[in-house]
C-alpha cells in the first residue's frame, strides 16, 4: 500500500494513535511532560547528527513516530476543557445549588417541541470568571422569543450534567457532548433571563447575521418553507429546520451526506470560483490574486456554514489542492489528504470523534484509492457511458468504503444508493451553482425573482425524486448488527482484499485469507459470547412497565397489551436486539413473579397487593403502589429494591429516603436509567 510508504502517512497515524490514546487513558501531566521532552532532546540529537547522511536509520524513524504519538497525546490534553482550572466542571456547587450564570450565545440548534436550544458559553458564575460550554434549553412561549448569536444572557438555575442513557444499547448522547466539549445542560423560563444590551460581535456573529439575512431575503420572495430548509441544508450545512420526514428520505434513499456540506459542495465551489476568475490573467501577481480569491471564498463558505467537521476538513483540502496549482506543481492526493487531517486535528482534535468526519475522510480516501481500480474494470468510449461508469465507480468506492462504519453506527443500508447518486448528481451540480449565486445575491439584499423560483423548482423536484427511491422500502435493509469487532475485521478484510486486487501476489493473497480466518474468528466469539449470556432488564419506559429476560439470542418481554402490540417496533427493544445481536422470542403480559439465576423478583402494581410470606430477593415498584413502604419493607424484606419510571417522582423520593433509612440498595430508573440483573 504506497500511501504507507511516505513518512507522513506514517506521522499522522503516530499522532492520531496520539489521540486516541489520551482519549481512553489519562497520562498525568508531569510524565507527559517528561516523555515529550526527552524525546524533543532525542529527536534534536539524531536530526543534527544524521542531517547530511542519505542513509535511514531505524532509530530516527523510530524517535519521530514517538515524538508524533506524544505530541497527539499533548494536543488531545491541551484541548480538553475538563482539563482547564477555570472550567465550570470542576464547581461541584454550581450542580446541587442555584447560581446566577452569566453566559454569551454561541449556536442555535434544532429546537424541540417544548423548548429552544442552543449552545452558549459560560463566562462567569456569580462573580467568579468561569469558562465551559453549555446546552442551553429555553422553554418555549406564547410570544415565542429568539435570541442572536451573540446575545449575553444572565440566568439564576443550577446546570445538570449529561445523563447516560436511560436504556441499554441507546445512542450516548451525553458521549456526543462530551466529544464537543459541553458537560452540562441548563433549563429555564423566558421571563426568568435577564438580557444583556452589548451582543458580542466575532466571527459566529456575522454568520449568523449573514445567514440570517439570506434566509429573511428568501422568504420575501415567497419561497416555499419546506424548499427553503432544503436549501438552507444544501448550501449552508444547516439542517435545524428540515423535517424529519424529509432527513428520512434521504437516509433511506442513501443520500443524506449531500445535506451535510462536503467535498462535494466545496469542489462545486472551487469550480464555481475559478470559472469566474478565468479573465483574470494568468501572470504571477494574476496567479496570486486568484488564488487569495479561491481561499477566501472557500473559507467564507466554510464560515457560513457553521465550520463543522466536514466543511473545514473540505475547505483545508481544496485550499492545499488550489495552492499546489498555484505553484504550478502537480498535488499528490494523497499528500494534501494527510495534511489537511494533521492540520485540523492539531486545532481541533475533538473532530476525530465526529461521525460525519470519519465518514467523510473514509468516503474519500476510498474514492482516491478503490475508485481507479474500479474504474479500470470496463473503459467505454462512449461519452455518456463513460460519466455513468465514472458516477457509479465512485459512488460504489465511497459506499464500500463507508459501509461497515455506517452499518455500526445506523444499522441500516440504502439498497438504491447506486440510482440515488447517478439520478442526483447532476441535478445537484445545477442546485450548487444556482443555490450559491442565488445566496450570495440574497446577500446583497437583491435577488430576481426568477432565480428564487427556478432554485425552488428544482429543489422540488430533487425532494420528489428522493422521496420516489425512498418509498421503495423492500431496498431498505434495517436493524443490521454490527459488533465492534466485526467492524474492526471488516475493514482489515476490505483493506486487504484491495491491496491484493491492486497487485496479485502470493504474500498478498495469503494477507487477505488471514484476514478472512480473524473476520470468522471474530464472529464466532461473538456468537460464543452472546450464547452465553443471560441477563434480565427493567427499561426506563416513561409511565410504563417493561421488563425482559435474554437468553443467549432468545428475548422474552413483559409488559402491557398496549406495549406488546408494537413491541417489534419499539424503539427501546429494537436498540437492545441489535445491540445484543437479538431476536424478540416470545412476548408476554406481566406476571408479579419471576425467577432468574437463583433470585425470586416480585413486582408490585398499583394494586399494591403482596404476600407477606414471599421474602424477594428484588422487588420492582410500578405503577405508584399504595402502600404503608416502610412495613412493606419490614414485612417482606427485600435485598434490593428497584422502581421504574412508571411511578411518580415524589412517591419515589419517599422511597428512597425509606430505603437508604433501612439501609436497602435503592434503584431508581428515572434517576439512575436502566436496572440489569446477570449471571
Amino acid at each position: 500500500m504506497k500511501v504507507l510508504h511516505f513518512p507522513l502517512a506514517r506521522i499522522t497515524i503516530g499522532f492520531i494513535s496520539g489521540i486516541l490514546f489520551a482519549y481512553y487513558f489519562h497520562l498525568p501531566l508531569s510524565l507527559l511532560f517528561i516523555l515529550l521532552s526527552i524525546s524533543i532532546g532525542v529527536f534534536g540529537v539524531l536530526y543534527f547528527l544524521f542531517k547530511n547522511k542519505n542513509k535511514k536509520i531505524f532509530y530516527f524513524g523510530l524517535t519521530t513516530y514517538l515524538l508524533s504519538f506524544l505530541i497527539g497525546i499533548s494536543t488531545q490534553v491541551i484541548h480538553i476543557d475538563h482539563f482547564q482550572k477555570s472550567n465550570y466542571i470542576h464547581n461541584t456547587t454550581i450542580f446541587e445549588k442555584p447560581h446566577s450564570i452569566s453566559i454569551i450565545i454561541r449556536e442555535k440548534l434544532k429546537s424541540s417541541p417544548f423548548s429552544d436550544r442552543y449552545i452558549a458559553i459560560i463566562n462567569r458564575v456569580d462573580e467568579k470568571k468561569q469558562t465551559g460550554r453549555i446546552i442551553l434549553n429555553i422553554q418555549k412561549d406564547s410570544l415565542h422569543h429568539e435570541f442572536e448569536i451573540g446575545t449575553p444572557l444572565l440566568i439564576k438555575g443550577i446546570l445538570s450534567k449529561n445523563k447516560p442513557p436511560n436504556n441499554p444499547n441507546q445512542f450516548d448522547y451525553s458521549k456526543y457532548l462530551e466529544n464537543k466539549q459541553i458537560y452540562a445542560q441548563l433549563y429555564a423560563d423566558v421571563d426568568k433571563i435577564k438580557i444583556g444590551t452589548k451582543i458580542e460581535k466575532n466571527i459566529w456573529y456575522y454568520s449568523s447575521k449573514l445567514r440570517t439575512r439570506i434566509i429573511h431575503n428568501l422568504e420575501k420572495n415567497n419561497f416555499n418553507k419546506t424548499e427553503l430548509n432544503v436549501a438552507i441544508a444544501l448550501i449552508m450545512g444547516q439542517q435545524q429546520d428540515i423535517s424529519p420526514e424529509i432527513i428520512r428520505d434521504y437516509q433511506y434513499a442513501g443520500a443524506v451526506h449531500i445535506l451535510s456540506v462536503s467535498g462535494l459542495h466545496i469542489g462545486f465551489i472551487l469550480i464555481f470560483v475559478t470559472f469566474i476568475l478565468k479573465p483574470i490573467p494568468n501572470t504571477k501577481r494574476g496567479s496570486f490574486i486568484k488564488l487569495l480569491i479561491i481561499l477566501a471564498s472557500l473559507f467564507s463558505f466554510g464560515i457560513i456554514a457553521g465550520l463543522a467537521p466536514s466543511v473545514v476538513r473540505s475547505a483545508t483540502m481544496f485550499s492545499f489542492v488550489a495552492i499546489g496549482n498555484h505553484l504550478r506543481r502537480s498535488v499528490n492526493i494523497y499528500h494534501t489528504l494527510l495534511v489537511s487531517v494533521l492540520l485540523i486535528l492539531l486545532f481541533e482534535p475533538s473532530f476525530l470523534f465526529d461521525v460525519g468526519f470519519q465518514l467523510s475522510y473514509l468516503a474519500l480516501f476510498f474514492i482516491i484509492w478503490l475508485q481507479p481500480l474500479l474504474a479500470s474494470i470496463w473503459l467505454p468510449k462512449n461519452k455518456v457511458l463513460k460519466y455513468i461508469w465514472d458516477i457509479l465507480t465512485v459512488s460504489f468506492a465511497a459506499q464500500l468504503g463507508t459501509l461497515p462504519l455506517s452499518i455500526y453506527y445506523f444499522h441500516q443500508f440504502p439498497g438504491l444508493f447506486f440510482v440515488t447518486n447517478l439520478i442526483i448528481i447532476p441535478v445537484l451540480s445545477i442546485i450548487m451553482v444556482l443555490g450559491v449565486l442565488v445566496m450570495l445575491l440574497a446577500a446583497l439584499n437583491s435577488i430576481p425573482i426568477f432565480l428564487s423560483e427556478l432554485l425552488e423548482w428544482s429543489i422540488y423536484y430533487l425532494n420528489k425524486i428522493i422521496n420516489t427511491i425512498a418509498s421503495l422500502e423492500q431496498f431498505i435493509i434495517q436493524d443490521i448488527p454490527l459488533h465492534f469487532y466485526l467492524l474492526f475485521s471488516s475493514y482489515l478484510l476490505l483493506f486487504t482484499a484491495i491491496i491484493w486486487l491492486k497487485k496479485p501476489s502470493f504474500n498478498r493473497l495469503v494477507m487477505a485469507l488471514v484476514s478472512i480466518i480473524i473476520l470468522q474468528i471474530s464472529c464466532l466469539d461473538i456468537q460464543w459470547n452472546i450464547q452465553n449470556e443471560q441477563e434480565w432488564i427493567v427499561f426506563n419506559i416513561k409511565r410504563n412497565t417493561l421488563l425482559a429476560e435474554r437468553n443467549g439470542e432468545s428475548i422474552t418481554v413483559y409488559a402491557n397489551d398496549s406495549i406488546l402490540k408494537t413491541a417489534q417496533k419499539n424503539n427501546t427493544l429494537k436498540s437492545y436486539r441489535i445491540g445484543n445481536l437479538s431476536s424478540l422470542r416470545e412476548k408476554k403480559v406481566l406476571q408479579n413473579l419471576f425467577y432468574f439465576n437463583g433470585k425470586k423478583i416480585f413486582i408490585l402494581d398499583s394494586s399494591g397487593v403482596f404476600p407477606k410470606n414471599i421474602h424477594p430477593d428484588i422487588i420492582v415498584l410500578t405503577q405508584s403502589p399504595k402502600i404503608n413502604f416502610e412495613r412493606l419493607l419490614q414485612t417482606i424484606k427485600p435485598k434490593m429494591v428497584v422502581a421504574d419510571a412508571s411511578n411518580y417522582k415524589t412517591i419515589q423520593k419517599q422511597w428512597k429516603a425509606t430505603c437508604m433509612k433501612q439501609k436497602i440498595p435503592f434503584h431508581a430508573t428515572s434517576e439512575k436509567g436502566y436496572y440489569k440483573l446477570n449471571d
